[in-house]
Order: structure tokens, then sequence, then C-alpha cells
């Protein structure tokens, strides 16, 4: 017996529990985790010589045990860095210059290996690329807006950060270029497929058809074929026909972890689990006074989200319940219009273009969710109904870092 895993829209139940209690949400502390560490840098790669100095001449400052326990310390993700500046030796070598080009391409590759999303990899830093680098620095005990530590980890890391692929086989059973974009018709698809083997490739490299467009000039993008060669940014590949699935149980340590969704700059932080937490009194900017950069060992990862709408969003702590590859989403437009459910529903079937993408990860709210999308282009960009949507590439490397039991925080 196939197991069908049924999706409601996040719009359609957010309307249908708008008015359940607050007592929804988990008894416990929100914990906004900011790590008491070591300020030790983890990166391995040698620092230019001045950096090395002011190293040097800090080294007799007390120091925590590398191997300790990050112990969670509770404060904003948007901590300020105004009094890390004077205080940090680091800052005398700090760099406040975006890179372009190829080296912003290189940076863009070097954040996404790291699990701190840069959002769509096309050689332009944006505001995504700014967070990911901000949380990369938070790791790692830089001040946050320096680009000169970061920028020599990646020149170390990635020496190509474009490679020549072919185009696999698999992509003609994943690629359906009939596809129909009405609802009632794509509920008799076999799956929610790739309209184009260019789409299939922009999603794999974690890019968009226009900047493959851009870096392979003498190839006829719409007319790519299995076996042809193509340049993309050297990411892992997000290999679809790998995704079998899977329903994902608890994890002794993964359970444990902390997710922050912060709808106001559209990105999801994930932390290590948070024993005794410190309450720090928050500014109303929510910045907490630091005397100088800490190296933050409990973030773990980082990605852009596109929240719900905010009449929509359900603010607040919640568990994370399931998590579930390739589920079915089911389609009520009554639901959706009138918040009431309807005999005339359609399952949509799964695959990476269904509105839901290729995991559904759900919370204790009901019909609240992190899951993918169909669109990884307009993340950040256009709101949700009212789940938390990543990109299809990001989406999936959550069940290596969060299980059902792990916090989801809402705000």
């Amino acid at each position: 017996m196939i197991r069908v895993f049924t999706v409601l829209t996040c719009l359609a139940l957010s309307l249908l529990h708008a008015q359940e209690p607050a007592s929804d949400a988990i008894n416990q502390p929100v914990l906004k985790a900011l790590p008491i560490g070591g300020d030790e840098d983890i990166t391995s790669q040698p620092l230019p010589d001045e950096v090395a100095n002011v190293r040097e001449q800090a080294s007799t400052e007390a120091i925590e045990e590398k191997n300790d326990t990050p112990v969670a310390i509770v404060v904003d993700e948007q901590t300020s860095v105004t009094n890390t500046e004077t205080a940090n030796p680091l800052r005398a070598g700090a760099s406040m210059t975006k890179p372009e080009g190829l080296d912003a391409l290189r940076l863009q590759v070097f954040l996404d290996k790291s699990n701190f999303g840069p959002g769509v990899i096309d050689g332009r830093l944006g505001q995504f690329g700014e967070l990911a680098v901000r949380s990369w620095n938070e790791v790692n005990g830089h001040p946050l807006d320096d680009w000169s530590a970061v920028m020599l980890a990646a020149k170390s890391a990635v020496t190509e950060p474009l490679v020549t692929v072919t185009v696999p086989d698999v992509a003609t059973k994943w690629v359906n270029p009939s596809l129909p974009t009405v609802r009632s018709l794509q509920a008799s698809a076999k799956r929610m497929s790739y309209r184009s083997i260019a789409e299939f490739m922009a999603e794999r490299y974690h890019s968009d058809v226009p900047y493959l467009t851009e870096i392979n000039a003498s190839v006829k993008m719409q007319s790519l074929k299995p076996g042809d060669p193509i340049i993309v940014p050297n990411v892992d590949p997000f290999e679809i026909e790998k995704i079998s699935g899977a329903q994902y149980k608890a994890d002794a340590a993964l359970s444990e972890r902390h997710v922050v969704v912060n709808t106001k700059i559209n990105q999801a932080r994930i932390f290590e689990a948070a024993p005794a937490a410190l309450v720090v009194d928050e500014s109303e900017d929510g910045s907490a006074p630091i005397s100088k950069a800490k190296a933050n060992r409990a973030l773990v990862a980082s990605f852009p989200i596109t929240p719900g709408k905010p009449q929509f969003i359900k603010f607040g702590t919640w568990e994370l319940r399931n998590m579930i590859e390739m589920p079915h989403w089911r389609y009520d437009q009554q639901l959706l219009d009138t918040g009431k459910r309807s005999a005339n529903a359609l399952n949509i079937p799964p695959g990476p273009n269904s509105p839901v993408g290729v995991i559904w990860n759900g919370t204790s709210k009901s019909g609240i969710g992190i899951h993918g999308t169909s669109d990884p282009e307009t993340i950040g960009r256009a709101r949700s109904a009212g789940c938390i949507r990543l990109a299809n590439w990001d989406a999936i490397r959550l069940p290596n870092l969060i299980r059902p039991g792990a916090t989801v925080e809402i705000r």
C-alpha cells in the first residue's frame, strides 16, 4: 500500500484555526540563542599578517576551552555590533568591501557549502548574501560586517567557483514540458515535474535559468538534452532523484535543536540545544550589550525564507511534529476563500514544482510548517499564505539539521 501524506494549504488552515487559543504554544521560555563560547577562530586557513599580529597580541586574553559545550544566551539574532567594533582587535584588519564578479560567486558557493544559504547563486551579493556573511562571521567570532575573513576562507576552500558538468540521463524522468498550470489538470499529472531541463539544471545547482544562460552564452538552454555539457556553480548538487519520500523520526541530538524564524529579515536560523539559558535585557531594537566579539558555536545554519502574509503568520514557539518528503498538497478553493472545507478538494501530486516543494515539516500549530517551493527565485520577495518557504535545495537539508521534537520559534 502506498502511503500518501496530504498537506492542507497553509492559508486555508490559518483561516480555519484563526480563533485557536495561544495555549497551543510550547510552555517554555523563548530561547533566542546566542551562546557563550570561546572567541577563537575555527577557520584553518592562514590569516593576513596584519590580522595575525593583532591575534598574537590578543592571545593573552582569557579564552574558553575549545571543547566546551556551547551554552545559549537569550538575545535577539540581530545583535548590534556597536560595542564590539571598538573592543575587538580584529577590527583593525576588517574590510567593508563587498566582493563582485567571480569573487562574489566564490563567496556564494562557499557560504552555501557551509549551510549559510546566500539565496539563488548568481554572482550577485544581495540581502541574503549579506545575512549569510553575518551568520558565518558570528559563528567564527568576527565583526558581523567584516568581509575580509570570510573572503579569505572562501578563496582557500573554493578554488573553482564554476565547473562543467553534463546533463544526467535522469533529467528526462523529472521533466514534463506539458505540465499544466491549471490546478484541476495538475491533479491528474503523475508528478509536479520541472518544465524544462534548463529548470532541472538550475535548481540542481542552486541557481536560476537566467544566470545559467548568462554563463553559457554559446549554449541553447531551452534545447538541453542528456549528455550536454554545461557550466554551473560549484555547489553540492540538489539531486531530486535521491528523494525517496522518507518520513523522518526524532533524533536524540537533532530533536533538541532550536529554529528561529525571523519574519522581519526573512531568515531561519538553527541553533544547537540550549540548556541553562542566561537571560539578558534587550533594548527596544532587539540588540544586547556585548563587550567583545564571541564565536557563536551554537549557530548551526541559516537560510533565506519567505514568511506568510502578516495577517496569517502564527507568531509563537511551537514544536516540530513531522517531516515528510514528497508530500501531496490538498487544494480546496472554497477553504481558501471562506475557511470552510468543501467536498471538491483536489490532491495535487508531489514533485519539485509543487507549491509545498519537496518536503513538508509540520509544527504543533495546525497547518503551519516549513517547506520547499516551486519558485526558489521568489524566496524573500513574495509572501506565502501562512507557512515558511525555503528553496528546495535548502529545505531538503533540514532532516540533517533538525528532527521532530525540535523547537520552532516564529517571530
